[in-house]
């Protein structure tokens, strides 16, 4: 398989790159400086595409790549490739689930209690020397609050049962309801937003759900609420979670993504109930390792004409 070349859009994992290399023609796009005419250059042998959540396959490079067989996504998010035009040229896509639903749920919950209970903030207070000048303020107690969901996915469950350990209420929003699970139903994210103490964004990032978390559903979650999104950016009409946090419309966010990453509102900088990681829901050694391995098992899967490990095309 050395001879077959597969594009690696972005630097990924220095793990996944050294295993890629090991087995294939690996190109990286990212080294060349005039990536248009590389493609050209390469077109008629780029067989695989490694995307992730931040680069993939959209229908433009799948039409530059008449030879492409297969995109393995290192992510399970989908949003960076055009599906339907892979349907339709009859390319495989593969994605990493639920090895990182554990490190992600984790996180879920880290955000919570940094931003309830003022962790970030508490950490400069004392780095700065201001503890010595007296004690820091009170802040909110997480034990106990309700929950509510959006996405009652593998990753929305696992948010579940980490929260139902601090005794906290659990509701969720979903497309159906799940007849099997305890869980209070809402029929709307308003209505979820309303009767919950934090919101946590949980679900695949689709056109129904781009800008799910609104003006409307802000509002609702109130001036003690806390949204937080370890989902995808465009899950958030940003600009309106700036100026509700900003007006404290909101009580407060926890977020590890955003619409145009890297690039963060300024606003929020200052926020001190605020908490901004940068897109690390899966950025443990532990599980990048797995999900590299999930990659490379896929793509060695095709190439050997087996069934995949994980297709979702």
């Amino acid at each position: 398989m050395e001879s077959i070349a597969v594009l690696l859009p972005i630097p990924m994992s220095s793990y996944l790159e050294q295993e890629l290399e090991k087995r294939f023609n690996l190109l990286k796009l990212w080294t060349v400086p005039n990536k248009t005419q590389f493609i050209k250059d390469h077109s008629a042998s780029i067989r695989a595409i490694v995307g992730n959540a931040t680069a993939g396959a959209d229908a433009e490079l799948i039409a530059a790549l008449p030879k492409l067989e297969i995109v393995s996504s290192f992510s399970v998010g989908m949003d960076k490739v055009d599906l339907k035009t892979c349907k339709e040229k009859g390319i495989r896509v593969t994605n990493t689930p639920d090895v990182l639903t554990d490190d992600v749920a984790d996180l879920a919950i880290g955000l919570t209690l940094a931003v309830l209970r003022r962790l970030c903030e508490s950490d400069r207070y004392v780095r700065s020397g201001q503890w010595k000048e007296g004690e820091y303020k009170l802040t909110t107690k997480f034990t106990g609050k309700t929950v509510g969901i959006i996405g009652l996915g593998r990753i929305g469950k696992a948010v579940a049962k980490r929260a139902e350990a601090f005794s906290c209420p659990i509701a969720y929003f979903s497309r159906t309801e799940k007849p099997d699970l305890k869980f209070k139903y809402y029929p709307s994210v308003v209505e979820l937003a309303a009767n919950c103490d934090v919101l946590v964004v949980a679900c695949p990032l689709t056109e129904e759900t781009r800008h799910i978390i609104n003006r409307q559903v802000i509002n609702a979650l109130g001036p003690k609420g806390v949204l937080i999104n370890i989902g995808r950016g465009p899950h958030v009409d940003e600009p309106e979670l700036v100026s509700a946090l900003v007006e404290g419309r909101l009580g407060g966010a926890g977020l590890d993504v955003y619409e145009k990453e890297p690039e963060v509102p300024e606003e929020l900088f200052a926020l001190e109930n605020v908490v901004l990681l940068p897109h690390v829901g899966s950025g443990t050694v532990e599980t990048r390792s797995v999900m590299a391995d999930l990659v490379i098992g896929n793509l060695e899967a095709h190439f050997l004409k087996k069934p995949l490990l994980t297709p979702v095309v």
